[in-house]
């Protein structure tokens, strides 16, 4: 079998502007979901954005009852969460609304942007790298969609739950700005979306031959360190939301040393046909 890569080879200009091409293509993209989400803006703000302010939303619900079926009685039962949303800028409802719908055309359009970035690499591919990754565009987006799940219904909730109840003083009353707000939520629903493509970012890198099964393996430790960092930047600066975070994140580096001992493993079965 021909080890020739499909197409000719290409100047660095060239792959710049083909690069430029695929950029303006996902930008497109987003822009014509950021409209539609524009549109939608009572759905987007009212039940998404400002869902995990209300006690009744669905995570509060579950810890509640999770919490009673432990004979915790109702310790993480939400009463109320004391805080308002404000705008003190004139723009600022505006500029939350067109940046919020950039956000959400990014987030359902990522398919299509790592639809994109496949087409730009996969050229550099031998034809069985290119069978043997035909579902990187599905796993690379389950894996964001998880992760973008996962900040929303988690690390978000308990970021509110824990800064909206914070107090100092019983002579301040909370009034949150609204970038504040959607600051917070737009930090947990992306880094968690990034954090879970771990898996993808090990493959290419192992690929490349920057880490390997043995480097993850024994840097599994100072790994730790790296994972309770992350989560406590992205989650209130308490053990139990710091726990909750890190467990998928420990799992997903776990999954990561796999799929590097495979990649490892078919780049040697590629040596010995050759």
């Amino acid at each position: 079998m021909s080890t020739v890569p499909p197409k000719e080879e290409m100047s660095f200009l060239d792959h710049l502007e083909e690069l430029r091409w695929h950029l303006i293509r996902s930008v497109i993209a987003i822009i014509i979901v950021a409209t539609i989400a524009f549109v939608f803006k009572d759905f987007i703000f009212d039940v998404l954005l400002f869902g995990p302010k209300n006690k009744n939303f669905i995570t509060y619900r579950w810890f509640c009852s999770l919490s009673q079926n432990l004979g915790q009685g109702s310790s993480f039962c939400i009463e109320e969460l004391p805080f308002r949303i404000q705008s003190r800028t004139m723009a600022g409802q505006f500029s939350a609304h067109l940046w919020t719908s950039v956000l959400a055309g990014f987030i359902v359009s990522f398919p299509y942007i790592i639809f994109e970035f496949w087409k730009f690499i996969s050229p550099g591919l031998y034809e069985k790298e290119r069978k043997n990754a035909q579902g990187f565009i599905f796993i690379a987006s389950l894996l964001f969609f998880v992760g973008v799940l996962f900040g929303y219904y988690i690390v978000t909730p308990l970021s509110i739950n824990f800064l909206g109840n914070y107090s100092v003083s019983s002579e301040i009353f909370n009034d949150f700005d609204l970038s504040s707000y959607i600051g917070l939520l737009r930090a947990s629903v992306l880094a968690s979306g990034i954090i879970f493509e771990l898996p993808i970012i090990i493959y290419f890198l192992t690929r490349i031959g920057v880490v390997t099964p043995d480097f993850l393996k024994k840097n599994r430790k100072i790994s730790l360190v790296v994972v309770l960092s992350l989560s406590a930047i992205i989650t209130p600066p308490d053990i139990a939301s710091q726990i909750i975070v890190s467990i998928p994140i420990l799992i997903l580096y776990e999954v990561s040393i796999l799929i590097s001992r495979i990649v490892i493993r078919n780049q040697d079965k590629a040596m010995q046909n050759v």
